[in-house]
């Protein structure tokens, strides 16, 4: 990697967990512990399902419970928000700090080794870093005037990502009898949250990252999916994670963005 393409990575990677990523050159072959993340979406593999079933027993197990006391979609929820932050937050950090990749990786290009409590390891192409430094498509002078006013381009980005590898994980995790438009506002929830990590760890990079959040919470597949208040902008999804239904009798605490909270 060029000295430029290697401080963006270190850059993004410095916002926090979620952020973290190494990187690897496009096409190259698997190196142990390493597996595409393509595996997650193809049901033969039977990954995710084993991945829904390590998070319906840690559910299970915060409230003393056996694993079938969860309900299987609450724990494939749970599991597509935290596969869809990771993917979704190392992108975002990359365009607070320069732009979306223009063609976002796949999640065959993606690559991840498993873990629960926490930010699995993840890997990006060295491409798709680099392509977003050295992109002539924005020159470097008018980068931040770009994409300050939310250009066709900076959209076009983020629908390519919404379209591509997210919208693969939510197809992926519908087999599990879970809403659409409940995954639809993990993602839009993943989006927000990235968003809030970045200003929180670097709040001189709150403009391009809320602009950068916007262009993707104003597509068709997320902008029935959240409200943002005018007043203050804060940001509200229009469905549950389900997590509250994991704790006995579903008595347990919702997230801080859920459509639950009382106002």
């Amino acid at each position: 990697m060029t000295d430029l393409t290697t401080a963006l990575q270190e850059q993004v990677s410095a916002l926090g967990p979620f952020f973290t990523f190494e990187t690897h050159t496009a096409g190259s072959e698997l190196g142990a512990p390493w597996r595409k993340l393509s595996e997650v979406a193809r049901v033969e593999s039977g990954v995710l399902e084993e991945r829904v079933a390590s998070v319906r027993a840690t559910l299970a197990a915060g409230g003393g419970r056996p694993a079938e006391a969860v309900e299987l979609r609450v724990a494939a929820s749970v599991a597509h928000l935290g596969l869809v932050a990771r993917v979704v937050s190392p992108l975002l950090g990359l365009a607070a700090l320069r732009r979306l990749p223009s063609r976002p990786p796949t999640l065959d290009d993606l690559r991840w080794h498993s873990g629960l409590g926490g930010a699995f390891a993840l890997s990006l192409p060295r491409e798709t870093v680099a392509a977003v430094v050295t992109d002539d498509a924005v020159a470097a002078d008018d980068a931040v005037a770009a994409r300050d006013s939310g250009s066709v381009a900076g959209a076009g980005a983020a629908g390519a990502l919404l379209e591509g590898p997210v919208r693969d994980l939510v197809d992926a995790v519908a087999a599990f009898s879970v809403s659409r438009r409940i995954l639809w506002g993990n993602v839009a929830s993943a989006v927000n949250g990235a968003t809030a990590g970045i200003v929180s760890a670097a709040p001189a990079l709150a403009r391009p990252a809320r602009t950068a959040a916007l262009l993707m919470l104003r597509h068709p597949r997320l902008r029935d999916a959240h409200t943002l208040d005018p007043r203050n902008g804060r940001f509200r999804r229009r469905s549950c994670c389900l997590i509250y239904r994991a704790a006995p009798d579903a008595a347990g605490a919702v997230c801080g963005d859920c459509v639950l909270v009382r106002r």
